[in-house]
């Protein structure tokens, strides 16, 4: 009777501690991985570096412009670009075009249909460059000289927000590639929806969270949101400046 009273005894002593060190555990941040960045396994990937979202004329920026102004998206995007030039990492564009079919869908999300509804990304065919330079789809003018130098991969386009819909994985993997270091627009959307579904295919992830920016409505706040899953799900969450002095070593 006395070792069954003492052992209660010590089970009541022990549950607390352990249930703290249990609390403690929760409250400690997730582990930080990281990736090995190496020129010829490392690709840059930027998400529609578009003028429609970084461009003050395009039909987004009002929805964005707060959260790239603070982030500094529309500089660190370039600093990613010019490092990645200098550095010999290839570099690999997924932009998002909508073209006349595309406007006859007969249904979709809460955001497909405000970009439909406000003519985001729009072209007047995959064969056509008809009005395409200097429209909300095309390439903001500062990024260009980067992009169409005739080494950076322009991928198909994804259509909704993830790469599923278009080749990158693909010619990703035909360039011996197995780990990305992602930036673009928008964070909480065409950017998250990259990053989990390239982790899902199997390759290393590092998103780098202030060369993005994300829609702010009332009551949500997509940049926020984009960071806490980018610190919880990719293998690293980098600045631009750290992220630059990994691609330099």
């Amino acid at each position: 009777m006395r070792k069954t009273l003492l052992y209660f005894v010590m089970l009541a002593l022990l549950v607390p501690v352990h249930l703290h060190s249990y609390a403690a555990g929760l409250a400690a941040p997730p582990p930080s991985p990281g990736i090995k960045v190496e020129p010829n396994k490392t690709a840059l990937v930027i998400t529609d570096p578009q003028n429609d979202f970084l461009s003050p004329k395009g039909v987004a920026w009002n929805l964005v412009k707060d959260s790239v102004a603070e982030n500094h998206t529309i500089e660190n995007i370039e600093l990613l670009l010019k490092t990645a030039k200098d550095k010999k990492f290839k570099v690999f564009i997924s932009p998002h075009y909508y073209y006349p079919y595309d406007q006859t869908w007969l249904f979709g999300g809460a955001m497909e249909h405000l970009m439909h509804d406000i003519k985001m990304y729009q072209r007047k065919g995959p064969l056509s460059l008809e009005g395409f330079r200097g429209s909300g789809a095309d390439f903001l003018e500062r990024y260009k000289p980067y992009i169409e130098d005739g080494q950076t991969i322009i991928v198909s386009p994804h259509k909704i927000f993830g790469p599923e819909a278009n080749d990158l994985g693909l010619q990703m993997r035909k360039q011996g590639i197995s780990s990305v270091i992602l930036a673009g627009m928008s964070g909480n959307l065409c950017v998250e929806s990259h990053m989990r579904e390239l982790i899902e295919q199997g390759f290393e992830v590092a998103v780098v969270h202030d060369a993005t920016g994300s829609a702010r409505m009332k009551g949500l706040d997509g940049d926020q949101a984009a960071k806490v899953n980018f610190r919880m799900i990719a293998s690293a969450s980098w600045s631009t400046a750290e992220t630059i002095d990994k691609m330099k070593k």
